[in-house]
């Protein structure tokens, strides 16, 4: 049995805890799926990869064991007897204690460093093991690599120290690395073998919440943390957001102005390995519960904790980040100019990293800022500066307030609406922009790329379907079109005289979805832009749909606006003489070619495990990185070398994000689109700025 099984109470908690979740996904999701057999399954296959995703511990026998409950969930949760849940606890219970004795006895041995061998990183690509000794060869090859790493980091480590490392042996080494792999893995089967069976009930409920939909989780009360990194989109400590995803911790989205984008290197989809407090051990995070993850990554401001990641090509790298606070000023819009010295023209360029808006100083009546004020006191001095267009940046937002969203619209179109919400008893809500003021009236174009998500999709889609602005990256946007509303589930309890059953959580889930003003959902599909550019970022699987059971794209009915008076008079020639542009930069090339690098790597999931190909992989990885010169899958932001320069005053800062910003092949190819539009207006509608 596990190491602590539920108490009668616990068992009734569930019980009623499986009753209220029921009735709340099946009534108030937006998709209003039915609990039957075919959500069983993918409710089992998503609880099957948070038990053993990397295929580690359970054995085929354990699996077949386990598999004849994936039609069963429905029944489960409707007559309140979930058996599923202690059936994996015991055999995990079972399979931790085992698997850590064996990779005690592998460490304790010897490995043969120059062996020509390799092991599958993908687990996807791999069966689960049908005898111990197949388990236990799985364990050899893993642990083999993270000793030929550990031994390589060492003698780096001695390298940089020069004369001042004391001689040590090449059989030391490798004896330290094993030593310290096994602190590591100790550290990671002590808080495996910690978890109550109540966790596996909590994650049992969360699968089948997740099956809904990928933004729809359940949150077990002591989950606080959880809630603030899923619901504020913030990780006090180094600034990012991250999700639990197939045993492994993943990077969402890095927070402008904290400590990790000022950094410069983590970056969204990175797997974050094993987490290092300072100088200390790494210790290993694979297979873990987000919150413990989290609690290994926070601490105090001024500390330093270092991340191993592994890149979605497969590279590993380390990144060290000095904990600290989001340093606001450094979310807000930001503003410069730029030149077309070919056309000599000079454009605006404005960088919305998020729509920010601070609600509770608002609803207190103490003002409070918000991004749609600060677009337009950046419009207004960029209005001063005569310029001939514009540059907006909508790389890496992934969103924030919905009534920003709108108001920002409302500052380059006249009035109308701006998107369509519809909710799950099938109601619409138009949201529109209704002051006639228009703060800019020029020609636009707006940067987009696979970060761009919710409020910025909102707001690019309706740019576009206005024939407001050109929509300019990647082939798609994120595709996250859809509202998620937090519910107690203490004040859902149906009965009376069960309060002492509580606290039971909460419930996230997914109650509304927006629509653009053409009728054409956001969701899944995103945004895709008028002029599609080489994407750094092609070769990743991000956005919605590459989630599992992501709601689909699909219409409503349109609604009524007018079109901007000045649309593009002829898109095909500029889509045309921007590829003829791109396809002579060699900037883009460079991309290009670095994104089928990457793609390549991708697809070769074999992991060699000898001693001189691993040694080759580091050296390439770091000579991969020692080639970027700038960051361009970012949003005009400092460049990993630009990173490194000592800014010594705000000032100084301001010049080095700015001279980024017209460095960006991105932001030139922008330009060049622009003069091609007001050489096609002849004048129009490129001085039909309000204000100036």
């Amino acid at each position: 049995v596990a190491a602590e099984p539920l108490s009668a109470r616990q068992l009734d908690r569930d019980r009623l805890l499986s009753f209220i979740l029921r009735q709340q996904l099946v009534m108030d999701h937006y998709s209003h799926k039915l609990i039957d057999d075919h959500l069983s399954e993918a409710a089992f296959g998503l609880y099957l990869k948070q038990l053993d995703a990397q295929k580690r511990f359970l054995l085929k026998s354990d699996v077949d064991e386990l598999t004849a409950y994936r039609d069963r969930i429905d029944d489960e949760i409707y007559q309140g007897r979930m058996k599923l849940p202690v059936v994996s606890a015991r055999i995990m219970a079972r399979r931790i204690p085992e698997v850590r004795k064996m990779a005690g006895e592998l460490l304790a041995g010897k490995f043969d460093f120059n062996r020509r061998e390799s092991f599958q990183t993908d687990p996807d690509k791999l069966d689960y093991c049908r005898t111990a000794a197949e388990l236990r060869d799985r364990w050899r090859k893993i642990l083999k690599f993270q000793v030929i790493n550990r031994y390589l980091d060492l003698k780096e480590d001695r390298a940089a120290d020069g004369k001042k490392a004391k001689p040590v042996s090449d059989g030391e080494l490798r004896s330290q690395a094993r030593k310290k792999v096994l602190a590591s893995l100790d550290d990671l089967f002590d808080r495996m073998s910690e978890e109550k069976d109540q966790d596996y009930f909590d994650r049992y409920f969360d699968a089948i919440a997740r099956a809904f939909d990928p933004h729809t989780d359940y949150f077990p009360p002591e989950q606080k943390e959880d809630f603030d990194i899923s619901m504020r989109g913030s990780l006090e400590g180094i600034g990012a957001t991250l999700r639990e995803e197939d045993g492994y911790i993943k990077v969402v989205a890095v927070i402008p102005g904290g400590p990790a984008a000022r950094q410069g290197e983590l970056q969204p989809e990175d797997t974050i390995l094993k987490v290092a407090q300072g100088n200390g051990e790494p210790v290993e995070i694979t297979d873990i519960r987000l919150r413990d993850a989290v609690n290994l990554i926070r601490g105090k401001k001024g500390t330093l904790v270092k991340l191993t990641v592994r890149r979605p090509d497969g590279r590993r790298q380390v990144i060290p980040i000095v904990r600290d606070v989001v340093q606001i000023e450094q979310t807000f819009v930001k503003s410069t100019t730029v030149t077309d010295t070919k056309n000599k023209k000079t454009f605006g360029y404005l960088l919305i990293p998020s729509f920010y808006r601070d609600f509770k100083h608002i609803q207190e009546g103490k003002g409070g800022r918000n991004v749609t004020d600060d677009v337009r006191r950046a419009l207004d001095e960029l209005k001063t500066k005569k310029i001939s267009g514009l540059v907006l940046d909508l790389r890496n937002d992934g969103g924030g307030a919905l009534t920003d969203a709108v108001s920002v619209a409302g500052l380059f179109i006249k009035t109308g609406p701006v998107v369509q919400v519809r909710s799950s008893d099938g109601s619409i809500q138009v949201l529109s922009d209704h002051d006639p003021a228009i703060e800019y009236g020029g020609p636009m174009v707006v940067l987009v790329n696979r970060f761009s998500a919710s409020a910025s999709e909102i707001l690019a889609g309706a740019l576009q379907d206005y024939h407001r602005a050109l929509i300019v990256g990647g082939d798609h946007t994120h595709g996250k079109g859809t509202v998620q509303a937090l519910l107690d589930l203490d004040r859902a309890i149906p009965f009376k005289g069960m309060d002492d059953l509580k606290p039971l959580g909460a419930l996230k889930i997914t109650v509304q979805k927006f629509y653009r003003i053409s009728g054409e959902s956001t969701q899944y599909r995103g945004v895709i832009p008028d002029i599609v550019l080489p994407d750094p970022l092609s070769h990743l699987k991000t956005g919605e749909r590459y989630l599992e059971y992501s709601l689909p794209w699909d219409t409503v009915a349109p609604t009524s606006y007018t079109l901007w008076d000045h649309p593009v008079r002829d898109l095909a020639a500029i889509v045309a003489d921007s590829r003829r542009r791109v396809a002579a930069d060699p900037r883009f090339a460079a991309m290009a070619a670095e994104a089928n690098l990457s793609e390549e790597r991708m697809k070769d999931t074999h992991q060699p495990l000898d001693l001189t190909d691993i040694t080759r992989e580091r050296k390439e990885a770091r000579q991969l990185e020692d080639r970027a010169g700038t960051d361009f899958h970012g949003s005009a932001l400092l460049s990993p070398r630009d990173r490194k320069k000592i800014a010594k005053t705000p000032q100084e800062e301001r010049k080095l994000w700015a001279d980024a910003v017209n460095a960006d092949p991105y932001v030139d190819e922008a330009e060049a689109i622009l003069s091609e539009v007001i050489a096609q207006d002849a004048g129009g509608a490129s001085t039909s700025v309000t204000g100036q």
